[in-house]
């Protein structure tokens, strides 16, 4: 008589010494990925990664110790603390966060902070594991910045701080940097480099102006909300790696950034400015601030460099301006001439104002305008932008040839 065990096989039913060993689920944990320890708080532990950079670190070509004044930068920033404070009292921040679209749905997976400490420049990255580790996290982040009375963050004011500043709202917990001095470094790059470089991304600065590129650790921004969507899923933490390797390169790069910026305002002319339109850029920088005997020579160290012909006459326009504002009418007077030789409308037209109204010479004056005139005429320039011009100068011929008597 067939046994139970027989008449089951027969029936294609397989039993378990038959069945296939069942594979070993690894676990790959974040702190088998990357260095740190579990922190305790009065929320719970909290992940905290932790490396640091010694004063002999360069990133590219840049120190992030070398800081020789803030000055210029506290003026601009409108902040007088950003120059009292000492360096150590900075906190260089960046998060990394489930989505770009902001509100209470957004959250700061992994914040970067970095201090300098004990001669040292020391980055903590402080992780959530699962979200609900959100309040051990912040408050493990509290205690980071607690030395600290500023911020330094690449569009922190638009983005980084606001978020973090709502998920503290959230837990109830108090805003650490709710008092600090804020400064946000990409504005400030917008005005140093936007007139030559296609682009402020951090990234492209850190290739372009410190000299620093990123090994195959990187990985894009758009891609990390991802990998931290398949990382809750999967809990395999592998491919965070190369998160935490961008995260932590933002932070380094903002302290180089900053040394770089604030070496380019102490001292423009000690060799690390090398294009002429970051001479002017700095020009029309030192001018907002009011700087002009500096910013005159910004200006005209940027045009000594070369220049296009169009940069040329902005920056000639710009340091003609200047030079009236400053009395100095002979230098702007020459300016005029130098540009007007190049073909500028505007030169023309600022020749012939010169003329009429400091000097009463209308003649002089009239020849100047319809110079000017011509130079509108055969100028390859929109149709609107042609008639804007041949309408003020036409007008002030007719006004020059009354008084010349013609």
């Amino acid at each position: 008589m067939a046994s139970l065990a027989d008449k089951l096989k027969s029936l294609g039913v397989k039993m378990a010494s038959s069945l296939p060993t069942p594979t070993k689920v690894v676990s790959h944990t974040i702190d088998s990925v990357v260095a740190g320890s579990f922190r305790a708080t009065p929320r719970g532990d909290a992940f905290v990664a932790e490396q640091t950079f010694g004063e002999d670190y360069l990133h590219g070509k840049t120190s992030p110790y070398s800081v020789p004044s803030l000055s210029i930068i506290s003026q601009w920033a409108n902040d007088v603390r950003i120059a009292e404070l000492p360096i150590n009292k900075f906190a260089f921040l960046d998060t990394e966060t489930s989505g770009m679209a902001g509100g209470t749905g957004t959250y700061a997976f992994l914040v970067g902070a970095a201090r300098f400490v004990d001669g040292k420049f020391a980055l903590q990255q402080f992780f959530l594991r699962d979200p609900s580790e959100e309040p051990a996290m912040l408050e493990a982040l509290i205690d980071f910045l607690a030395p600290c009375e500023a911020l330094v963050t690449f569009n922190g004011k638009a983005f980084d701080a606001p978020l973090l500043a709502t998920r503290y709202k959230m837990h109830r917990i108090p805003v650490p940097f709710k008092d600090y001095a804020h400064l946000d470094l990409l504005p400030l790059a917008r005005r140093l480099w936007r007139d030559r470089l296609p682009s402020r991304a951090l990234k492209y600065l850190e290739e372009h102006v410190l000299g620093f590129t990123r090994t195959s650790d990187e990985v894009p921004g758009y891609e990390i909300p991802w990998l931290y969507f398949d990382y809750l899923r999967t809990q395999d933490a592998r491919p965070l790696g190369g998160v935490f390797y961008h995260n932590a390169m933002d932070v380094v790069a903002m302290a180089a950034l900053l040394s770089h910026m604030s070496e380019l305002l102490a001292d423009p002319y000690n060799g690390r400015v090398e294009h002429g339109l970051d001479f002017i850029a700095l020009g029309k920088l030192y001018e907002d601030l009011n700087h002009w005997d500096e910013a005159a020579r910004l200006f005209e160290r940027g045009l000594e460099l070369g220049l296009t012909e169009s940069d040329f006459g902005v920056a000639v326009r710009r340091l003609s301006i200047l030079q009236k504002k400053r009395g100095d009418v002979d230098q702007a007077l020459r300016l005029w001439e130098q540009a007007a030789e190049k073909g500028h409308i505007y030169a023309h037209i600022e020749l012939a104002k010169y003329y009429e109204h400091k000097k009463r010479d209308a003649q002089t004056s009239l020849q100047w305008a319809k110079s000017a005139r011509e130079e509108a005429e055969r100028a390859d320039l929109p149709g609107y932008i042609r008639k804007h011009w041949l309408d003020e100068i036409d007008h002030r011929l007719a006004r020059l040839e009354r008084k010349a008597g013609l």
